[in-house]
């Protein structure tokens, strides 16, 4: 358990160009390139500081409220849903706006995998737009940015109650 937890840490020193190689080549022979397959099923899947994360908040939970509720006759699938998710929602709130806002405001990935123009996600949209242009017409890309950053702003204050639940369990038990 330790081993491959270890693993799985050890992929955060190696840095993503090293990695961007043989994940380009799988997923061509695979015949996904210019879809966006390959930005959407890495974060499917987790990054290592995302696992990393979890499994600390996993960790604070006492061991002894899996037992009552097995004790209880609860099987593994109920104890995660009903005992150990309610718990982990500020770590997973966490997890899902830092890996939204890392994907929405990606530009190399996207930039090696989408050759279509219709394909383009916001941030390489944005740099067409500015080269397009010619020069920088910052009123053009300020508002193009402005209306870049509205679904994270709302996903941020659809999960900052989250945020303040932790903050307040936090608080009470440090």
């Amino acid at each position: 358990k330790n081993l491959l937890f270890g693993l799985v840490l050890s992929t955060l020193m190696v840095p993503q160009i090293v990695r961007l190689v043989p994940e380009y080549l799988g997923f061509s022979r695979l015949g996904m390139s210019n879809t966006f397959w390959p930005l959407i099923l890495p974060a499917w899947f987790g990054s290592a500081y995302n696992i990393f994360l979890l499994r600390q908040f996993f960790t604070t939970i006492p061991i002894e409220m899996d037992q009552s509720a097995q004790i209880d006759g609860a099987g593994p699938m109920r104890i995660l849903w009903d005992v150990l998710l309610p718990q982990i929602r500020p770590a997973l709130a966490v997890v899902l706006i830092g890996s939204f806002t890392y994907n929405w405001n990606d530009f190399f990935r996207p930039l090696i995998y989408i050759n279509s123009p219709s394909l383009r996600t916001a941030a390489l949209s944005l740099s067409a737009f500015q080269a397009v242009y010619g020069g920088t017409p910052f009123h053009l890309l300020m508002a193009a940015s402005l209306v870049n950053i509205i679904p994270l702003v709302v996903l941020f204050f659809t999960l900052q109650r989250y945020f303040i639940q932790g903050i307040v369990v936090t608080g009470v038990k440090g």
